[in-house]
């Protein structure tokens, strides 16, 4: 049992310390994008490297726990659960809300909509409780997983996804439509690079959980 544990704990801290490189790796990959197809943010490089990282730290470490066998196929799923989250986010805030400032007052602004973000707070505050609820319920192993996953969601959300939660507030005319389609299409891309990132970093662990439940399922089978 002590030496099932370590090795347990040993796992957790491989996959957060992966997490944790892959993040940073996909923040990066953000900022070098952003630069191309939008505008100049590498003032930021540092702030969104350390976010990523904390992010990635969590994701990795949240999916140790969560799934007893790690693969390829269950660490895709997970990721793009998250990404799923983020779009349901966007949906509830334009269902929830009114507009209450547009996206040319915004642009020119220049600044984060603090105040928007606050008069969105109570909804992503349940958002966020309710997503962790439904992550726990799709891949949890016990109901004591949920303060872990909340945990992993609070962070995802309060490090990338605070301007989605506003969108509801932002009038958007059709022609800025391609704004918020260049904000989902750039979480999905930091989504891909880290868990493609994450999977090189891991791919021992990865295919030998793989390759040891499968051995474990042919000799239950075996033994029946």
């Amino acid at each position: 049992m002590n030496v099932a544990r370590r090795r347990g704990r040993a796992t957790g801290r491989g996959f957060a310390g992966n997490g944790a490189v892959a993040g940073a790796l996909s923040a990066f990959a953000f900022v070098v994008i952003h630069d191309i197809l939008i505008s100049d943010i590498w003032f930021s490089l540092v702030p969104m490297v350390v976010a990523g990282a904390l992010c990635g730290l969590c994701i990795g470490w949240t999916y140790s726990l969560l799934f007893a066998a790690s693969s390829i196929g269950s660490w895709w799923r997970y990721n793009l659960t998250y990404v799923a989250m983020f779009v349901v986010l966007g949906g509830v805030s334009v269902a929830v809300f009114e507009p209450r400032t547009t996206m040319a007052a915004l642009t020119a602004a220049n600044e984060p909509p603090h105040e928007l973000i606050g008069a969105a707070l109570p909804m992503t505050v349940v958002f966020t409780v309710v997503s962790a609820a439904v992550v726990t319920a799709l891949f949890g192993r016990r109901g004591s997983h949920f303060g872990t996953v909340l945990l992993t969601s609070t962070v995802l959300v309060v490090l990338l996804g605070l301007n989605v939660s506003v969108i509801g507030l932002v009038e958007i005319p059709r022609g800025s439509l391609y704004l918020v389609a260049e904000m989902f299409g750039l979480i999905v891309v930091l989504n891909v690079v880290f868990a493609a990132a994450f999977m090189a970093l891991q791919w021992k662990g990865l295919t030998e959980s793989r390759h040891a439940g499968a051995a474990r399922r042919s000799s239950v089978a075996s033994a029946r």
